[in-house]
């Protein structure tokens, strides 16, 4: 690692740094920050908690420093976007903290909460804008916010606005800003659905990757539980039930299931509260404070809500169920063990997750220990022909479908085809554009 001082940041931004306690940086910070003082384009492969937002932040307010403009009118010069509204919230947060010695004005847009404050906060005028895609293709639209003056864009979990939809969004708007800017990328993985959108936007970019795509880390313990779904409430209350648990990050699939979990820990006396892209911004606000603070043990979250969690000592995380995409789960666990800290997740797999935890064990490359040590062990989930538990073997490659056999086969034979109000053919078989819209508006 190398210390700060070395970096050559200008010293308004040394200053805040070592105001906050920070001498040395790390891997992803030492690398990016004097490439991206370079003006170089840059594509950044790190996991959570690694400082990804120092590096990108630092090297920002370093370069726009060295010229000493008058924030414009709608005009920012450097444009942040984020998939979510807490991760918005703590980039801002953050660039405020770094940029405390300099005259920079920092606006944030999201969805969510009313409009009106940040189009009279973006007419005064911000140097350095923070963005959801939703919220900020609005103020385009109505004129509100201009990009034809961005000499910096950069794009954070770029990973998870894909998975959310945003691709598109994130084409539109990177078409209004100059030709000539730096554009720069992180991800907390790298898909290949990534690939094309790297291509688009980046120009010749060094690229950066401080961990291996989808490792976890060894300060993590990790665990499954078999048990059957109809026992997994009963098996989270007995783990609960242990005081060593002090904070608990608990994570479901869905909304529905994250608010039937709120509703029965609350009902067992459990300090705990829920955020998901349902709750208005007041309240996911709330929880994330009183989570921070130690106020509540529990927090319930879904994959989306989670993004921007940035809260130091969780002891625990808990897959109330396991995630449908293997990335998801090394971002889900790595949420604990931070810093050099130990941590344990624990995975509750039913009969039907038993093949997500064998992409899971596919990905990682390893077998997740089976803990058989609870009341609810379900041999029958244990034992299951497919993956996972004694026998798994993340080499094993999972079955492919059949061409033809459904909506999803190769060229999607067999899929019933009908005419929509415009005289447009519409597949009824592929029903998860509209969901993932609904998914990016909330979180948006």
């Amino acid at each position: 690692m190398s210390n700060f001082a070395d970096l050559n940041l200008v010293e308004p931004v040394l200053r805040a740094v070592l105001e906050q306690g920070y001498e040395k940086a790390t891997p992803i910070q030492t690398q990016a920050i004097p490439a991206l003082i370079e003006g170089r384009d840059l594509l950044g492969v790190a996991q959570t908690g690694t400082g990804k937002t120092a590096a990108f932040a630092l090297p920002l307010l370093h370069n726009l420093s060295k010229v000493n403009v008058k924030a414009k009118s709608k005009k920012p010069r450097a444009l942040i976007l984020a998939p979510t509204r807490e991760l918005a919230v703590q980039i801002s947060n953050s660039i405020k903290t770094y940029g405390n010695h300099l005259h920079f004005r920092t606006g944030i847009v999201f969805g969510g909460t009313s409009i009106r404050p940040q189009i009279q906060n973006l007419t005064k005028g911000v140097h350095i804008l923070v963005a959801t895609p939703g919220r900020l293709l609005d103020l385009m639209r109505q004129g509100h916010v201009e990009l034809d003056e961005i000499e910096t864009f950069i794009l954070d979990e770029a990973d998870r606005m894909l998975d959310m939809g945003f691709i598109d969004d994130i084409k539109l708007v990177a078409k209004e800003m100059p030709k000539e800017h730096q554009t720069v990328m992180f991800s907390a993985t790298m898909p290949k659905s990534l690939k094309g959108l790297i291509a688009t936007l980046l120009n010749d970019p060094v690229r950066i990757e401080v961990s291996i795509a989808a490792s976890t880390s060894k300060n993590i313990k990790q665990q499954v539980l078999f048990v059957q779904k109809n026992k997994k409430m009963d098996l989270l209350s007995d783990l609960l039930a242990d005081e060593a648990k002090k904070r608990v990050l608990v994570f479901t699939r869905t909304k529905v299931n994250a608010d039937k979990v709120i509703k029965f820990l609350i009902q067992n006396d459990i300090r705990a509260a829920v955020i998901h892209g349902d709750k208005i911004q007041k309240i996911r606000e709330r929880a994330l404070k009183n989570f921070s603070e130690g106020k509540i043990r529990v927090l319930v979250a879904t994959d989306v809500a989670a993004r921007g969690i940035d809260v130091d000592d969780i002891t625990h995380v808990i897959n109330f169920e396991l995630p449908n995409e293997p990335d998801s789960y090394v971002h889900r666990i790595g949420r604990t063990g931070r810093a050099g800290a130990s941590g344990v997740a624990i995975s509750l797999c039913d009969l039907e997750e038993r093949n997500y935890l064998r992409s899971i064990e596919r990905v990682i490359k390893q077998d997740v220990p089976v803990n058989e040590d609870h009341e609810y062990h379900c041999e029958k989930t244990a034992n299951a022909k497919g993956s996972g538990g004694k026998s798994s073997k993340f080499s094993r490659k999972p079955r492919r479908k059949k061409s033809g056999s459904g909506s999803f086969g190769s060229g999607n034979k067999g899929a019933k085809w009908s005419s929509n109000s415009s005289g447009k053919p519409v597949n009824k078989n592929r029903p998860f554009k509209g969901r993932k819209k609904r998914a990016r508006d909330k979180a948006a």
